[in-house]
């Protein structure tokens, strides 16, 4: 509803920086679901934050399209489809600045969601106060929430609460960090800066679904389907998991407004996401970096037909149930036995998911980078607690080795591609054997936070493994390798 007095439909409470796949099938999906149910009843407005985008398109719609989430449950392929309407209306500020600041006056805005991608959380030194608009994200927000401040003449009740889902760690505390330093280089008034700190929420977020995005070589099919043509068709997992670390006073006010648990949701607000964000990349993202490179070197090519090789599925199990979880357990009090096996048989569901079709070479994509972030501190901690070695992920590291081998097939930094280009021709040359080369992997510290070949056996099961690899091949390796811990 609006009126000459307020311009602002009524219910347009949320103000959201993205209007990509991954926040159209997620939260703007999930505030559909919860208007659907009568507990919102709010309206989502769009700032296209680039200035090439989706914002026409959107407002051609009337703000509308359509999401269909596939996959498993209970081992049944399920599909699911729903027309979002939770936006009202799509903004570009490089083509309509005016509508982008007066949006920011509208006394029902209450949040702001945004997914500028990982690198739209950055300072930008050249960005200024008078541009229309500043480049970088947080410049913007900054511009905003300095208008807002003075139209409301510093009412402490018109702040904001941030829930930003940009794949960073601390999301909303980095975002806050940068609004105040642009406050601080613009020379912006003492009591805006109190406003922002005292007024205003950052929550740090942890968002988790696989959104494959505009469904190109379905769409004909689709679109009879559903009987009506959507430029905007997204497509993505039925599988969605998102955490909120916000404020007492945040947390209050979510519950109140978005009762995503009372809607079915699995959204959790908390006061720390570092225990979730532990269980996805040590269990979801861990079991894919532990698997997918010794599935492809025995010749396959997707998730979805690992999944289909028993091998590969007891591999996987031994990994996660008997090394990986185990872990979790003696290092994070917080997370229970209960909670990660039921996440991990999620995470089955999710790789064995029909409907995407995910390459083993994507995923391998720096995977010198991703064994370090989500497998070996696993190793570390097992070894650390036990004073052993988890056989499972030790062959995982050695299939790691042997992956890199193949030069043809890997994507990587150059400098780490230069290093196991030599190193392996230095083998194939007789310069050294494989005991040798796996001792100069394991003592480049660069690589993996430490010098892997000070912990004791580190590098002799290693080698072991890789020997195996290369004189049996890697399927005969793993299943010697299961067979003697059956």
């Amino acid at each position: 509803m609006q009126n000459a007095n307020n311009p602002f439909a009524t219910n347009e409470k949320v103000l959201q920086f993205g209007e990509g796949n991954f926040l159209r099938a997620f939260v703007d999906c999930f505030i559909d679901e919860l208007n659907e149910k009568n507990m919102f009843n709010g309206k989502v407005v769009i700032v296209q934050p680039i200035a090439q985008g989706l914002a026409d398109v959107l407002n051609e719609q009337g703000g509308k399209y359509t999401v269909i989430l596939r996959g498993l449950e209970n081992s049944e392929p399920t599909v699911r489809k729903r027309q979002v309407t939770s936006i009202s209306r799509a903004i570009n500020p490089y083509t309509n600045f005016s509508e982008y600041m007066v949006n920011i006056r509208n006394p029902q805005l209450r949040y702001v969601i945004s997914n500028t991608t990982e690198a739209g959380i950055a300072f930008v030194e050249t960005d200024k106060l008078t541009q229309e608009p500043p480049s970088s994200f947080p410049a913007k927000v900054t511009v905003l929430l300095y208008e807002r401040f003075k139209f409301f003449k510093g009412n402490k009740n018109r702040g904001l609460i941030f829930i930003p889902c940009e794949l960073i760690d601390n999301n909303g505390t980095e975002l806050k960090n940068i609004v105040l330093r642009y406050a601080n280089m613009w020379r912006l008034p003492q009591a805006f800066i109190d406003w922002v700190k005292e007024s205003n929420h950052f929550t740090n977020t942890l968002v988790d679904r696989i959104v494959t995005g505009y469904p190109v070589d379905e769409i004909e099919a689709l679109t009879e389907t559903l009987g009506y043509k959507d430029k905007l068709l997204v497509a993505g997992e039925i599988f969605h998991f998102f955490a909120i670390e916000a404020s007492q006073v945040a947390a209050a006010e979510l519950r109140k407004d978005m009762p995503f648990d009372k809607a079915g949701l699995n959204v959790v607000l908390t006061d720390d996401v570092k225990p979730f964000k532990l269980r996805k990349v040590r269990i979801l993202n861990g079991a894919h970096t532990m698997s997918v490179l010794a599935a492809y070197l025995c010749g396959i090519e997707t998730v979805g037909d690992m999944m289909k090789d028993p091998l590969f599925m007891d591999f996987l199990k031994k990994g996660i149930y008997n090394e990986i979880i185990p872990t979790i357990l003696k290092i994070e009090s917080r997370l229970e036995s209960e909670d990660l096996n039921s996440f991990a048989a999620s995470v089955f569901d999710r790789f064995a998911n029909p409907y995407i079709k995910h390459y083993l070479l994507s995923i391998a994509l720096n995977s010198v980078s991703k064994f370090t972030a989500r497998v070996l501190p696993t190793i570390l901690e097992y070894h650390n607690h036990h004073n052993t070695l988890p056989q499972v992920l030790m062959l995982s590291f050695a299939a790691l080795l042997a992956f890199y081998k193949h030069k043809d097939k890997t994507s990587d930094d150059a400098h780490v591609l230069e290093f196991f280009n030599a190193e392996w021709e230095h083998v194939a040359s007789g310069g050294q054997n494989i005991h040798q080369f796996v001792n100069n992997v394991c003592a480049k510290s660069q690589f993996w936070g430490t010098n892997l070949a000070n912990i004791s056996g580190f590098c002799d099961s290693v080698a072991l493994h890789l020997v195996n690899i290369e004189t049996i091949g890697m399927r005969k390796t793993i299943e010697n390798l299961l067979g003697a811990n059956a």
